[in-house]
């Protein structure tokens, strides 16, 4: 069988992908790129937002339009919030909630009376082997608390941790078929051990010690979640000097209203002992702009405190209600046209704050783990530096590693992003 995967959302979705493919592959089936040529389509969707709805539905309907001939699976945040919807409304083949996405490849062989091919042999490449070199490693699901505004925590559910073998073990086989960096990823990193009385620190020393991947990574880490000796792990320079914490709002009194834990102070303080460790420490972060009840003089504390800090990069949400969450039935419910002309300021805000965190490595040498060629020129390389930034060099060599060392000469100030000498 022909199983073709597609995903919307969060890196978490990304590494529930990678672990089914491995799953399939072991079971001897093969992988595709092409949907046309799919047998079977696994969708893994996305709710974070109104529009993540809106984008979950339409890709649906794409999908069923463009490939009748094969069988549709959807999965995620949104076929678990919308189950009746996709099954009744979408007729989609077979919705597998998140609760329970670990048994997905056995639910898909039972619903569809899959038998493993006999006398295959099995080509045991990932998802991520075919011209990538980054792969996401799910630790954990759930999450314990409940910020207003959030919607994920109903999907996802209670947080279950993986057992620090498991994890080990994954890393180790990526590493074995190319892979040159791990991304630690989950729906509440920080929370990892929270059921099986370990954490995150105890993790990544396990990972450190127990495997030889060259580059590993954290993907977004709640910022009250990090203990005071967290950043002496990243003396080892194979953790990547590179976080996104959640910050969501520059404002005490809003963070507040969004049941934050973290106020602006200790945010702060966590980003100095980062860059403490090291100066050029890239921090990066979620902001949403127009929430409920938001005056004037909070926003300017939002923007004061964004342009303290300096974020390498902001992925910035204006608001939107989302039914089942607190915050959308708090009072003060913004305009549009002000939530807008936020939206506005914060992104220029973002893209100077994030060319200044760039011009500081001009004339640096990085090292880059380089990833794939530009679509217009394929002499031109592209990749990511330890710090994350995107950088494109011209004739970049490689001798047994797509990792190398690259002086940067330049910024691309139009499309943001670094470019390394030739």
């Amino acid at each position: 069988m022909k199983i073709n995967f597609k995903a919307l959302g969060c890196r978490l979705n990304e590494a529930e992908l990678e672990n089914w493919s491995n799953e399939f592959l072991l079971k001897g089936h093969e992988l595709t790129n092409d949907s046309d040529k799919a047998d079977l389509i696994i969708f893994n969707s996305c709710s974070v937002t109104s529009e993540a709805d809106r984008k979950s539905r339409n890709l649906i309907n794409r999908i069923q339009q463009a490939n009748p001939h094969s069988q549709l699976v959807v999965t995620g945040c949104y076929a678990t919030l919308q189950q009746q919807q996709v099954e009744k409304k979408l007729g989609v083949d077979l919705v597998i909630p998140n609760q329970k996405k670990d048994q997905l490849v056995e639910l898909v062989t039972e619903k569809f009376s899959i038998t493993d091919p006999s006398n295959q042999s099995i080509d045991q490449h990932s998802l991520f082997d075919r011209g990538r070199h980054r792969a996401f490693i799910k630790v954990q699901d759930g999450c314990r608390y409940r910020c207003t505004f959030c919607i994920v925590t109903v999907a996802r559910g209670e947080e279950q941790s993986r057992l620090q073998k498991d994890i080990i073990q994954d890393i180790n086989r990526q590493y074995e078929q190319g892979v040159q960096e791990v991304v630690i990823t989950g729906v509440h990193v920080g929370g990892y051990g929270s059921d099986i009385g370990s954490n995150l620190y105890e993790l990544l020393s396990e990972i450190l010690n127990k495997t030889d991947i060259p580059r590993i990574r954290l993907a977004s880490v709640e910022p009250w979640d990090l203990p005071d000796n967290f950043f002496d792990l990243f003396k080892d320079s194979r953790l990547m000097p590179h976080m996104h914490l959640p910050l969501q709002s520059g404002s005490d009194s809003v963070l507040r209203r969004m049941a934050r834990r973290c106020k602006t102070a200790e945010y702060e303080a966590i980003v100095e002992k980062a860059r403490d460790v090291n100066p050029l420490f890239n921090i990066t972060t979620d902001l949403i702009v127009g929430f409920p009840g938001e005056t004037d003089q909070e926003w300017q504390q939002s923007i004061e405190f964004v342009q303290k800090v300096g974020f390498g990069h902001m992925h910035i949400f204006t608001y939107s209600q989302r039914q089942g969450t607190k915050a959308a039935r708090l009072p003060g419910q913004l305009s549009k046209a002000i939530k807008k002309e936020r939206s506005r300021d914060m992104h220029l805000i973002a893209k100077k704050l994030k060319t200044e965190a760039l011009q500081q490595l001009v004339g640096n040498t990085v090292e880059v783990l380089w990833e794939s060629h530009a679509t217009h020129d394929p002499t031109i390389r592209v990749g990511y530096t330890t710090q994350y930034h995107k950088i494109k060099a011209k004739r970049c060599s490689l001798k047994g590693s797509n990792i190398s060392q690259i002086s940067v000469k330049a910024l691309d100030t139009e499309n943001l992003l670094l470019v390394g000498e030739e």
